[in-house]
């Protein structure tokens, strides 16, 4: 199939490189030119602008939208909405709010032109591995997507069938789904990305455990100096908290066991908050991902202002007068 691509980052040109390696011809355009520029060289047909993108698609045309979610995403749809003609199709690709695919694809359908959102998981590392993809959209026109999706996604690999699953149909094995209608797709990777979070969690303040075991505060029989980076690979080899999160901790702990090159201030994208407000709107208690949330809050916080009235008033209720943190050997 032909697909053009707009936003040339490290995902959005690597699934270029991944639909070319296929078969698939591939438009691309970014602001910057460079990018793009890369991928001509590859086999892909380079645009100079929005104008020149969609001139070059083939009715119906296709083109999928890989830009940071919020305003760039808002902007570049209904740029190419305006450029574009009866029964086109714009997917977005990024982690955009559900609600807001919802009122796109409103907005879109006045002009003829079809809406189809694509929670699209892998990273960096979607080239090789694949990406696995949650879609939200008309039936006809996600069917009509398949060769693309199919490129995309992962196939079943050598991951061991799960029992009884060959008695059913779909693509699910394969590493895509067809979610349902508009705006299903982002919010199936919204609870993915909150999953994710509490699952990072967990394995950062266990790690912090172990690292914390060889603390000169403790009884000196009860400290150990365990070897981070050890750990995280054995516990890749054949252990129930096995996963891709944890093997890209052991490939981070093999390289710097201190992690020194980072600051601990942690971002988050939105998906996380927006997964808290689902939960609240259908009254789910979700409090593991709510603590995930709140931490990397926390994180950008060099002097939280709660921590000190925590002080305050363990002073004012109990005389309670903080002493310095204890010097630790795992610092």
């Amino acid at each position: 199939m032909q697909l053009g691509m707009v936003g040339l980052g490290k995902m959005g040109s690597n699934m270029v490189r991944r639909l070319m390696r296929d078969g698939h011809e591939c438009v691309v355009y970014d602001r910057a030119p460079e990018p793009g520029k890369e991928l001509e060289k590859e086999g892909a047909r380079c645009a100079s602008s929005l104008e020149e993108f969609v001139s070059m698609l083939q009715p119906p045309r296709t083109a999928w939208v890989m830009v940071p979610a919020g305003a760039p995403t808002e902007q570049s749809i209904f740029a190419l909405a305006n450029l574009m003609s009866d029964n086109d199709v714009v997917i977005d690709g990024g982690n955009s709010y559900f609600k807001d695919d919802v009122s796109r694809a409103e907005r879109l359908l006045e002009k003829g032109i079809h809406f189809v959102d694509v929670g699209t998981s892998g990273g960096v590392w979607g080239l090789e591995r694949g990406y696995c993809l949650m879609i939200g959209g008309e039936d006809d026109v996600v069917r009509r997507l398949d060769p693309i999706f199919k490129t995309l996604a992962p196939g079943m690999g050598d991951i061991a069938r799960t029992p009884g699953k060959e008695k059913q149909s779909g693509t699910s094995e394969n590493g895509y789904i067809h979610c349902g209608p508009v705006g299903s797709g982002h919010f199936v990777k919204m609870i993915h990305n909150g999953i994710e979070y509490g699952i990072m969690q967990a394995y950062a303040e266990g790690f912090e455990i172990l690292r914390q075991a060889k603390s000169t505060s403790l009884e000196e029989h009860h400290r150990y100096d365990v070897n981070l980076s050890d750990v995280a690979e054995v516990w890749r080899r054949g252990s129930v908290v096995g996963s891709w999160l944890l093997d890209l901790c052991a490939m981070a702990l093999t390289e710097d066991c201190e992690l020194s090159q980072f600051t601990g201030f942690v971002q988050d994208s939105g998906e996380g908050r927006w997964t808290i407000m689902a939960a609240i709107e259908e009254a789910v208690p979700a409090e593991v991902l709510s603590a995930a949330l709140y931490t990397r809050f926390r994180s950008r916080q060099q002097q939280p202002f709660g921590e000190k009235l925590l002080s305050a008033m363990r002073h004012k209720f109990g005389g309670h007068v903080e002493q310095p943190p204890v010097a630790s050997a795992a610092r």
